[in-house]
């Protein structure tokens, strides 16, 4: 269903990435991330489904865009539950992100570290798994590609995108939940957020060799690096 929503709105700012916005929000926001990732987005089923087969003790972890850190500190408190703990590093280019997800306590193989994809290309950096919440949708068309060829080579295994699947129907479903994210821009950018996502079919014909798109319910996709040795 996607009548409404045929066109992807690659313009559209969300609120949160404004240097400008009410810090008291933004703060709001990154703290009922987790509930809303917990909910919504499926890393408990990704990481019991994909990543625990593909791992080993002390294996290293890249997150790109951690934003408040509560997905890098699951898949960590997991992977250790699991007797398989990781060595995580979360990335993210907006320092209002890192204090945040520094304030909160968490163990310390869990670092978080302002950086870019390239700069860790730059560093010749390499991870067992690297994996990302919520980033592709923020990319332009053309930076879609060059964003895949480089999470690959950043992964020695695994390399897992999780993003949004734009449709009319995620549109109105996630609409209504302005009540359970008071004091946010939780829904708001949420909802510029499906507008901005793609569809499978979008990106089917941007990736590289090597990696798929598969859909991921609900309202979701997959985007999936797995070296022929993992599969």
């Amino acid at each position: 269903m996607n009548l409404v929503l045929r066109h992807r709105a690659a313009t559209l700012r969300e609120a949160m990435d404004d240097p400008a916005c009410d810090l008291d929000r933004l703060r709001a926001t990154y703290a009922q991330f987790a509930r809303l990732n917990h909910w919504l987005a499926g890393w408990r089923r990704i990481f019991e489904r994909r990543l625990r087969p593909a791992l080993r003790p002390g294996a290293s972890l890249l997150d790109i865009g951690c934003g408040g850190g509560d997905v890098a500190r699951c898949l960590w408190r997991w992977s250790t539950a699991a007797g398989v703990p990781l060595d995580v590093t979360a990335i993210d280019p907006d320092e209002r992100a890192l204090a945040f997800a520094r304030s909160r306590s968490g163990p310390e193989q869990v670092r978080f570290r302002r950086a870019t994809v390239d700069d860790l290309m730059g560093e010749e950096r390499r991870y067992d798994v690297v994996i990302s919440n919520h980033v592709v949708h923020h990319l332009a068309d053309a930076e879609v590609t060059p964003f895949l060829h480089a999470t690959a080579r950043l992964a020695r295994g695994l390399a897992l995108h999780n993003d949004l699947r734009r449709s009319d129907l995620a549109y109105l479903a996630f609409a209504p939940l302005r009540l359970a994210f008071p004091g946010s821009f939780i829904v708001p950018d949420g909802l510029a957020s499906i507008r901005r996502a793609y569809r499978p079919a979008e990106l089917r014909g941007r990736v590289p060799a090597g990696w798929r798109v598969e859909r991921f319910e609900p309202f979701r996709m997959l985007l999936v690096y797995e070296p022929a040795s993992l599969t």
